[in-house]
């Protein structure tokens, strides 16, 4: 199987298939990396755009992302072992009292989908959380809250990470369907993404900033 039909399995969203010639490709002695970038990176890239244009909607994407996962989960080990880098590391949670976690699992495979390495804090997140995962050397936080009664928690992590000495050393992103990019800019946000495509993106964009 070439990387071709990878890449149409990702889009098609078949994980099996995927999977299947994630293993051909490598038994011939194609380079993870080479099957990671031409056919699980840029066919999520395709993914984004069709979204985008509104050829898919939320529940394509979350099926093309778990057939692209399906396919890393085999790559992971020969990238580690070859030393291959990450484009860079990404914390992401849903916020305190907050327990939403579709959009925020979208974001995480589709930042995933684009070569970063993802440590998902899961839901109802303190700020306790996000800091220490600042600590750990996420290079990007991201916050997600759908509730208009936590959207300011994001406040509050953002103040948490002003008085641990981290904020310098991150960018922030937030999120999510009551979040705007005018909240976003008053509680002192890097940045605003109003959908998963976009996220990668603008996370994109932070890390070369």
């Amino acid at each position: 199987m070439d990387l071709n039909q990878i890449y149409a399995s990702v889009i098609d969203g078949d994980a099996p298939q995927v999977q299947e010639g994630v293993k051909e490709a490598l038994a011939q002695g194609t380079a993870a990396d080479v099957i990671l970038n031409q056919a699980l990176i840029s066919a999520m890239n395709e993914v984004g755009q069709r979204f985008e244009d509104g050829e898919f909607f939320v529940p394509e994407m979350l099926i093309s992302a778990r057939a692209m996962q399906a396919g890393l989960a085999l790559l992971k080990p020969q990238l580690a072992e070859s030393g291959i880098q990450a484009a860079g590391k990404v914390a992401i949670g849903t916020v305190k009292g907050d327990l939403h976690d579709i959009g925020k699992n979208l974001v995480a495979m589709m930042l995933e989908g684009a070569g970063f390495e993802v440590q998902d804090l899961g839901v109802d997140v303190s700020p306790e959380t996000f800091v220490k995962a600042a600590q750990d050397g996420a290079q990007v936080i991201g916050m997600s809250a759908l509730l208009t009664t936590t959207m300011n928690n994001m406040s509050a992590v953002l103040i948490a990470l002003q008085a641990s000495g981290y904020r310098d050393q991150v960018k922030v992103i937030i999120g999510g369907a009551p979040v705007t990019n005018e909240f976003a800019q008053k509680i002192g946000a890097d940045a605003y993404a109003a959908d998963a495509s976009g996220a990668v993106r603008v996370v994109h964009s932070l890390m070369t900033s």
